[in-house]
């Protein structure tokens, strides 16, 4: 067995007097993490405190209070007069290690599991990045431009009344019950609905929702209808649940209604998914003789419609088109919606709505992964939506919006005609433009981030047949978008060299 002559402990343990932690819990701490990682073996003897204290240069009550922590916890056992020793504890195996790979074995955490797990390479292509100059998004809104002091000021209020105290605990599974209740009087007044809160389940934003409804409807081996092109993290959660994709095309009417009735007489189709207000990524709204068929379509053969609204409130060319929720009398459509595009992605407050039997069912599956969402923030958008502050900040929003879209579509205009091609957007917070077939987006985009200017991957569209891109232009003012624009001609131009 070692003796305490052959542990090098100075390589064992390391003190850091910087934090807050006690040192003779740094030592004692370490000293477990020794023995768990068999370096320190069952039945070492453990050196004297004198000695000990003199290698790590710390004073000896720091030693012993060390021990006595070992002691306490029950690593360690006392011999009279022989010492104190490492516990040896039945389970415990005495395996040998090599002394000089000590500190890698202390100060490591493992590269690889030890054990095997399922793996995807369905979720590969989703990046996070963040850009510190400009940035072309996915058509996220401008945080600029939140009421943000009025927001603070409800949410600190909530924090301090007493009334709200139990939003600190667990509440209803389908969300704030307020909140529910006042979100459905706002979605029967802007869309056209007619639920209730029983029809409201709410969930951490757009994504969630259709992660869930996805893995409730969905069985593996069911047919789910997409539009071609369509949302990228949507169609992964579908594939996820065991979906089997099938794409049919989407013209300036939106997605085809015939293909998917020659579909239905072939096929079983399960769920058709749908962003109709403003078709992802080309933006085209689904035009409304499309949306009956649809529904009558849904009713004849028995197939789920997931509506996902994801930018409803931002519409320019004059009212906005009601969703196929609000004309479905027979159930068939699930809808999703939420506050990350309207106010910011950091408000993760979404909700999906569907008849009170889904609803009922999918609160139970969403207590497995969020049990109850954020009570207080859903608290502070209920009070925020009957004061009609959120009603407000929208209306001036569209206006700065709408600005912003017809000046980058003239800047497009004006310094790329030659290489670009689009349609004014009706709504949203982006444009779809196709391009000159010769040019190499990913090189276009490299060009643009030398200068500063981010254009993520996902939003490049280039095969043999389109290429195209998906800009977004809320997030920037009249003077970025300037400076972006001239950013990607310059980039565009270099292509060619």
């Amino acid at each position: 067995m070692s003796s305490p002559v052959k542990i090098p402990f100075p390589s064992v343990i390391h003190i850091d007097k910087s934090i807050d932690r006690p040192v003779y819990l740094q030592i004692a701490h370490q000293m477990i993490n020794a023995i768990q990682r068999g370096v320190l073996q069952p039945g070492v003897q453990l050196p004297g405190t004198r000695s000990l204290s003199t290698d790590l240069q710390v004073h000896r009550k720091t030693i012993i209070a060390a021990y006595d922590e070992l002691d306490a916890q029950g690593w360690t056992e006392i011999r009279p007069n022989k010492g104190t020793f490492i516990r040896n504890n039945d389970g415990i195996k005495n395996t040998q290690r090599e002394l000089p790979h000590l500190e890698n074995i202390l100060t490591s955490y493992p590269a690889q599991t030890g054990y095997a797990f399922k793996q995807s390479i369905l979720l590969d292509a989703i990046r996070i990045n963040s850009s510190p100059g400009l940035e072309f998004n996915d058509g996220l809104p401008d945080i600029r431009l939140l009421p943000l002091n009025r927001l603070s000021k409800v949410y600190g209020g909530i924090l301090k009344s007493k009334t709200n105290y139990r939003h600190f605990g667990y509440s209803h599974v389908e969300g704030n019950e307020f909140f529910r209740e006042t979100l459905a009087a706002y979605l029967n007044n802007t869309r056209g609905l007619h639920i209730n809160k029983n029809n409201i389940l709410t969930t951490r934003g757009i994504h969630m929702s259709i992660y869930m409804a996805s893995s409730m409807l969905i069985e593996p081996g069911d047919l789910v209808v997409v539009g071609n092109l369509s949302y990228y993290l949507a169609n992964m959660c579908f594939q996820q649940s065991g979906g089997k994709i099938i794409s049919v095309p989407v013209d300036n009417e939106g997605i085809s209604v015939e293909a998917i009735r020659k579909l239905c007489q072939t096929k079983k189709i399960r769920l058709l998914y749908l962003t109709p207000h403003h078709h992802y990524p080309t933006t085209v709204t689904l035009s409304a003789e499309r949306r009956v068929e649809l529904l009558n379509l849904a009713s004849a053969y028995g197939f789920i419609i997931l509506e996902d609204d994801y930018d409803y409130d931002f519409h320019y060319n004059g009212n906005s088109v009601l969703p196929l929720a609000s004309a479905d009398t027979n159930g068939m459509v699930v809808y999703i919606g939420s506050f990350c595009k309207s106010l910011a992605p950091g408000f993760r407050s979404g909700y999906l709505i569907a008849p009170e039997n889904l609803i009922a069912e999918m609160a139970k599956f969403r207590r497995l992964v969020d049990r109850q969402g954020d009570m207080l923030m859903e608290q502070a958008l209920a009070e925020l939506l009957e004061e009609k502050e959120i009603q407000r900040h929208l209306k001036k929003a569209v206006k700065i919006y709408q600005e912003r879209r017809d000046y980058f579509t003239t800047l497009l205009q004006d310094q790329l005609k030659e290489e670009v091609d689009f349609s004014s957007p009706p709504g949203g917070l982006s444009v779809w433009t196709r391009w000159n077939p010769k040019l190499n987006l990913m090189r276009i985009s490299k060009n643009c981030l030398k200068k500063n200017l981010y254009l993520p991957q996902e939003l490049l569209y280039q095969t043999d047949t389109f290429t195209a891109m998906r800009l977004g232009f809320g997030n920037l003012t009249i003077p970025e978008l300037e400076e972006a624009v001239s950013i990607l001609t310059s980039a565009v131009k270099e292509s060619y060299i």
